[in-house]
């Protein structure tokens, strides 16, 4: 396997809201300790419920947010705000794919100036008949025809908007790129052809992709590592087989009985958990998932699991195991 190209230790977001009217505030840890690595050729998935840091974590990696605590490195460099050159160098090496391709688009703009524009903000020393050249490629490199170029993209149908934004991503020809739900506002039929778009491109030039999702279905297709999070902490992490085939954390054995399973040979009891969310104002004492786990003793309740487990790891002091 080859070197990591981004190192994560330990990344905390943290947040203070406003709790009152006589000016209380409360911290909302939105992310609270993660630690991964991102390998040229190889997808990480970050999967979770809706409110458990996935967005937040992207944020950090691409660089539109600072953490609050912890660190993570880009080739070796250590991402530390305020050189403004350095950091505008790195952030070209990371870049973003947005879930809705119906508003990540400008509308006043044709296609071939939405893919020029990012060469022209950072790499203004590149003639522009070589942009004009670098964009036309894109433009084919991603499936659509010469034609499109000069249009519009109220002229497109999702799909293709969806592949006009992962050229746009590749014109500053990053080693990361971080995808935010990119296939869930569209058909399923569409989902397949740009996940292949992307792995025929992953392969090319052999990127690291950040792949955040909530549709299990998708990630066991398409990832090589998983990480599962819960109100802003990994409670699981490793390869796809280790946390598809033995889920360890209770939470993880939970979302994966709730995904369609095309063969019945393959399909399990449904474990429906008991309770709602909590609020990310008001997260459970000791381990967060405790409320709505049917394996919850006083520990659980009183003390935070820590990480464990090596290649495979997991935070709870009860693991799934293939005995249970």
């Amino acid at each position: 396997m080859s070197a990591p190209i981004l190192t994560a230790q330990n990344l905390c977001r943290h947040f203070e809201v406003k709790t009152g009217l006589f000016g209380g505030s409360h911290t909302v840890r939105a992310l609270d300790g993660a630690s991964f690595d991102l390998v040229p050729g190889r997808t990480l998935a970050v999967v979770g419920e809706s409110g458990c840091g996935k967005s937040t974590l992207a944020n950090l990696v691409t660089m539109i947010d600072t953490p609050t605590s912890g660190s993570f490195a880009i080739d070796g460099k250590d991402i530390q705000p305020g050189d403004e050159l350095r950091d505008k160098k790195l952030r070209a090496k990371v870049q973003i794919v947005f879930q809705n391709p119906y508003g990540s688009l400008n509308p006043r703009q044709t296609i071939g100036k939405i893919l020029m524009e990012p060469l022209l903000l950072n790499r203004p020393d590149i003639p522009a008949d070589e942009r004009e050249k670098r964009a036309r490629e894109m433009v084919e490199l991603v499936g659509l025809r010469p034609e499109h170029f000069n249009r519009y993209p109220h002229m497109f149908s999702g799909g293709q908007r969806q592949r006009i934004a992962v050229a746009r991503a590749l014109m500053l020809e990053p080693e990361i790129l971080v995808l935010d739900e990119p296939v869930s506002a569209l058909d399923l039929s569409i989902q397949s052809q740009v996940l292949n778009l992307l792995t025929d491109l992953q392969d090319k030039f052999n990127l690291a992709y950040l792949f955040i999702s909530h549709d299990l279905s998708v990630v066991r297709h398409f990832a090589d590592d998983v990480i599962v999070m819960y109100l802003g902490k990994p409670v699981e992490q490793g390869s796809k087989e280790q946390v598809f085939n033995a889920p360890r954390h209770p939470y993880t054995k939970a979302l994966m009985s709730a995904t369609p399973m095309a063969d019945p040979a393959n399909r399990v009891e449904r474990i429906k958990l008991e309770g709602e969310l909590p609020s990310p104002l008001n997260v459970p004492v000791g381990c967060a998932f405790n409320p709505r786990c049917w394996k919850a003793t006083d520990q659980c309740r009183a003390e935070r699991p820590p990480m464990s487990g090596g290649d495979h790891g997991f935070a709870c002091f009860h693991p799934e195991g293939p005995e249970q």
